[in-house]
């Protein structure tokens, strides 16, 4: 099966879009992730601190 050359470049476009696609898909998870793992951290430090700073 032989593609015409507007089909190959059909072809190629897509595979970029795609391909920019899956980049941005990446880019968002892992900034996501960076994000969740700075509030939990600070949430962490927050209870940490009301604990050490309650009276006993």
């Amino acid at each position: 099966m032989r593609l015409t050359p507007e089909e190959l470049r059909a072809r190629k476009r897509r595979n970029v879009w795609i391909a920019l696609a899956l980049v941005a898909f990446i880019v968002l998870v892992f900034a996501t992730t960076v994000i969740r793992l700075q509030q939990n951290q600070a949430d962490e430090r927050a209870l940490r601190d009301a604990v050490d700073g309650a009276p006993l």
